[in-house]
């Protein structure tokens, strides 16, 4: 099989989990994904083709969201989930790659177990609420209550990626409508009042692995400043791509790299 992928469900007696696996090492890599509207089931070997210079030397571990979202879960939560799915299957000493709303997961994950983790790479992400990510959200939960979905997937791309991105894949938002509406409304409206729930600002002292914080000069979603706060605070590496926003992680060619060159030891 081609990255030798598999789907999985890990179903522990309060957590039930899709994760997907890919990779033939040893070295365990975990991913944590942002926000999205659907779940990771059936995407493994896309995903897997995304991040495939990762396969030969990781084996790289994908953690959906638990099944059961209540609306008043939190970020700081979901992190425990991921530790739990991670003491299950006996991995530690893990690197971490967390984008978007996976950052802000991954930062409570060191925070309070950083047994689990070797070093980590967070991107296009926040430690603490701001303006722009209060706006953006809310207008996100709003749409998705009124079920005008067509405004919400198109806001998210817009807000996502860069104009040269848009002015080549624009004519192909009206099938994005089709494919990312939200499957289950209550689930993706519980997911983004969380986003809002991130505050490990003055705790980022905490984390003692190796960080890297890889930004987006022109994020319209958690800000333009998001980053820097983060690395001036925890004094770690920051690398900004200037001219791309919040989806520098799938516009940027070099991304991959920057992230698999950090974690070489």
């Amino acid at each position: 099989m081609l990255y030798n992928v598999k789907e999985n469900t890990l179903n522990l007696p309060d957590i039930h989990m899709d994760y997907i696996t890919f990779g033939y090492g040893t070295k365990p890599l975990i991913m944590i994904q942002g926000l999205n509207t659907n779940g990771i089931k059936g995407a493994g070997t896309s995903l897997a083709f995304m991040y495939r210079i990762f396969a030969k030397n990781y084996k790289v571990y994908l953690f959906d969201r638990r099944a059961d979202i209540s609306h008043d879960i939190t970020t700081e939560e979901l992190a425990a989930d991921i530790a739990a799915a991670m003491d299950e299957l006996r991995i530690k000493n893990a690197d971490i790659l967390g984008v978007s709303m996976g950052g802000m997961i991954a930062q409570y994950l060191a925070i309070r177990r950083p047994d689990l983790v070797h070093k980590m790479v967070i991107a296009v992400t926040l430690s603490r609420n701001n303006k722009t990510v209060t706006s953006v959200i809310n207008n996100w939960i709003e749409l998705t209550e009124k079920k005008d979905y067509k405004s919400l997937v198109t806001d998210m791309a817009e807000k996502m990626y860069s104009e040269k991105y848009l002015q080549r894949y624009r004519p192909f938002l009206p099938l994005l409508t089709v494919f990312q509406k939200p499957k289950d409304k209550q689930r993706f409206i519980a997911l983004c009042k969380a986003c809002l729930t991130c505050n490990t600002y003055e705790k980022l002292d905490k984390i003692k692995c190796p960080l890297l914080v890889i930004g987006g000069g022109k994020d319209k979603i958690v800000g333009e400043k998001a980053s820097l706060e983060i690395s001036e605070k925890a004094e770690c590496e920051l690398y900004i791509y200037d001219n791309l926003g919040h989806a520098a992680y799938e516009e940027a060619k070099d991304f991959n790299k920057k992230v698999y060159d950090f974690f070489k030891d």
